[in-house]
């Protein structure tokens, strides 16, 4: 059910944006990227993961499991690129709303959108093949309910300290970098809030950034939890909670805090609505 919703919420986002004139703006544009990539993430993990639980488990090829595990980790580290761009968009909006026309053109919409799926696709095909050239020897079980980092790591005989000093490399750029930005950003965006004379224009404004940061928070912390902290053993337990927190939790809440509680995504939904009535 939770799937189900998830998809069939980001596809409706994806939708009303593309047939809505009223949603051609930059926010919109960045938030069908950010749909579209959830959609990717919460789809290469939970099909085969009901599989793993109906089944109480189940065979995957080597092949098929690292292509799990660069799709997953693909979408996630673009998942994260887009949000530093939403924040960047909002602090623009926000703060230099004379100049945000001129700043978030079209041209520089496309060019961010591009540079966050090729970077967050390439950063992950390095660390896809540096798993696939480890020699997996002994025990072919996975503790885990999708092909992941930790557990992938525990079936190699041979030395896997240059894949973690990598990956560890990589959640700079990845997680790091994008985190300090998008929590710069809001400590920005709160003090031009708080310079709003209107009580009731500040009360909305910070409950809809308080939402927005309290998703950000959730995902960056667990992904830094999971990657610049690495579990194994008898933490593979909370490394699964972990995995269930950004391949599920997220992409579900991500609709519904971004989209779902905004006056213009309702506005045009209520349209669509009633299109179809007509009809």
């Amino acid at each position: 059910m939770v799937y189900i919703v998830t998809v069939t919420g980001n596809i409706l986002i994806i939708g009303l944006v593309k047939n809505s004139q009223q949603l051609h703006s930059p926010m919109y544009f960045f938030l069908c990227h950010l749909s579209l990539s959830d959609i990717l993430l919460i789809t290469s993990i939970v099909p085969q993961m009901l599989k793993v639980i109906l089944e109480e488990g189940a065979t995957i090829s080597l092949t098929s499991c690292i292509t799990q595990f660069f799709i997953n980790g693909a979408s996630a580290s673009t998942e994260c690129f887009l949000l530093t761009v939403m924040s960047y968009d909002r602090y623009l909006a926000i703060c230099n709303p004379l100049h945000y026309s001129r700043i978030m053109g079209v041209s520089l919409c496309y060019i961010s959108a591009t540079l966050c799926w090729l970077l967050g696709f390439m950063l992950l095909l390095v660390v896809a093949w540096l798993v696939r050239e480890l020699h997996l020897c002994g025990s072919n079980v996975i503790d885990h309910f999708y092909c992941e980092f930790g557990p992938l790591l525990e079936l190699s005989c041979s030395d896997t300290s240059i894949v973690e000093i990598a990956v560890f490399v990589l959640t700079i750029p990845i997680l790091l970098f994008p985190f300090v930005f998008v929590l710069s950003t809001y400590v920005y965006i709160s003090v031009t809030i708080l310079r709003i004379p209107s009580t009731t224009g500040k009360q909305k404004a910070f409950s809809t950034c308080s939402s927005h940061l309290a998703v950000v928070c959730v995902y960056y912390g667990t992904l830094m939890a999971k990657y610049m902290v690495p579990s194994r053993g008898h933490l593979n337990n909370l490394n699964k909670v972990l995995s269930l927190l950004y391949t599920v939790v997220t992409p579900l809440f991500n609709p519904i805090i971004y989209s779902l509680r905004n006056q213009e995504i309702r506005a045009a939904l209520r349209k669509c609505i009633w299109m179809v009535i007509g009809r």
